[in-house]
């Protein structure tokens, strides 16, 4: 009995070529991913607040993050103009309410009153904080760049990095002076337009790294 998968069990495709299933397996296969809940200002007196899945930690120390935006929205053509933005964690309890800030809307359109938000002022930066969300990453962008395939062609895609500057943790989710993950029951992304996962204490497990 052997636990490697042979090529006759594979299903094999090229990207660029199509994937020939029902829907593209890329976005199932690479989750649950995070949310980065990002809040941004134009600069003009609007607020803007939109969620992306294209996100992560890239560096601890200083620590680091990074989002990508499928085209100029306007969380990117903030960011591009103050230099900042905020990114706010979403919790089980906001899930439906971060879901209402990914309609499309016009640009004059406040998020934060659209889903009923509060927006809160941020020690370091200009754009706003998500009041209700217990967890806020202020922060300075470092680099944007415009992203480009294997061949060096251009896509309508831009990675926003930005250094973390300034953190707020709701005090309840500290424990023996430890930020407690499960505790904030955060919600990350699945598969497909519809999935999102809910992480708990019950699917804990811990492993302890190799010297």
């Amino acid at each position: 009995m052997t636990d490697s998968i042979t090529e006759t069990d594979s299903y094999f495709y090229e990207p660029r070529r199509g994937h020939g299933l029902a829907h593209d397996p890329i976005g199932s296969i690479v989750a649950p991913r995070p949310i980065g809940w990002i809040s941004t200002h134009d600069g003009a007196g609007h607020n803007n607040l939109a969620p992306y899945s294209f996100f992560n930690l890239l560096n601890y120390r200083p620590p680091i993050i990074g989002f990508a935006s499928s085209g100029r929205k306007d969380t990117l053509r903030n960011a591009q103009r103050s230099g900042d933005f905020v990114c706010n964690l979403v919790t089980r309890a906001l899930a439906e309410r971060m879901n209402a800030t990914s309609a499309t809307v016009d640009a004059g359109v406040d998020e934060f009153a659209l889903a009923g938000l509060t927006a809160a002022s941020s020690v370091t930066t200009r754009a706003p904080r998500v009041a209700e969300s217990p967890i806020n990453l202020e922060c300075r962008v470092c680099r944007i760049l415009r992203l480009c395939d294997a061949r060096g062609t251009a896509i309508p895609s831009w990675l926003v990095i930005g250094e973390v500057v300034g953190v707020h943790i709701a005090r309840h989710l500290l424990r023996d002076r430890a930020y407690v993950t499960t505790a904030a029951h955060p919600v990350v992304r699945g598969g497909g337009r519809t999935d999102y996962f809910e992480i708990g204490a019950d699917t804990l497990f811990r492993l302890i790294q190799p010297e």
